[in-house]
């Protein structure tokens, strides 16, 4: 029903279609999204989940701590907390969603294309850093569009031309974040190895795939 993840002093669940659409960062969700929410707070078994407005940018904040799932309340493709019993995550269709952690700290950041060209992973690192996340980092990486599926066209791989990330008209996200994350200073970057385009039917949300009208799933962080 999720992936579980140890990431140093942080606990990583990346959700899947089964635990139902979590909905979009705007708009009102409706009473089936709003079920699937509460459900997921109490699998985390936190007091707090915090998703931002996301708006493919290379903006980290703090979280804001609210009680319960809040949605929205700040605007970034990136959450950071020290506090115990909050979580952080990011909605998701496609996009990467990266947990980022060390002693003391964890971030997780919303990789889509121009997350990635717009140095949403070097921010997130420096965000932890800022709030005194010191140590070792590690960080997973999440279901979404890989290689293998993911298709764009010229202009995109004229962006990440440097990165020696192009397979023919496609883009491998994951190399892109990972060579991001190891050069950002983190010393161990693993990788769930799903692709949100091809997994078997029925497992995750895939806007490219399915269209607009899709459901969202999460990478959700915490500090245990």
């Amino acid at each position: 029903m999720s992936i579980l993840v140890e990431l140093g002093h942080a606990t990583v669940l990346f959700s899947e279609r089964a635990e139902g659409d979590l909905g979009r960062t705007v708009g009102e969700p409706n009473a089936e999204v709003l079920a699937n929410r509460a459900a997921m707070l109490e699998r985390c078994g936190v007091r707090a989940i915090s998703v931002p407005h996301q708006v493919h940018g290379g903006t980290v904040v703090t979280s804001p701590g609210r009680e319960g799932y809040s949605v929205g309340l700040v605007t970034a493709d990136g959450v950071v907390t020290t506090a115990r019993e909050t979580a952080v995550a990011v909605h998701v269709a496609d996009c990467l969603p990266i947990a980022i952690a060390g002693p003391g700290g964890v971030a997780m950041v919303h990789g889509g294309w121009r997350g990635l060209a717009g140095g949403v992973v070097e921010t997130g690192v420096a965000t932890l850093g800022a709030c005194a996340v010191s140590g070792p980092l590690e960080a997973v990486i999440g279901p979404g569009a890989r290689a293998c599926c993911y298709e764009t066209g010229p202009e995109v791989h004229a962006v990440f031309a440097a990165d020696g990330t192009s397979h023919g008209r496609h883009l491998d996200l994951v190399a892109i974040a990972t060579a991001q994350l190891r050069a950002a200073g983190v010393v161990h970057v693993s990788d769930v190895g799903l692709c949100t385009l091809c997994a078997p039917a029925g497992l995750l949300f895939s806007h490219r795939r399915d269209g607009a009208g899709t459901g969202r799933q999460a990478g959700i962080a915490w500090l245990r």
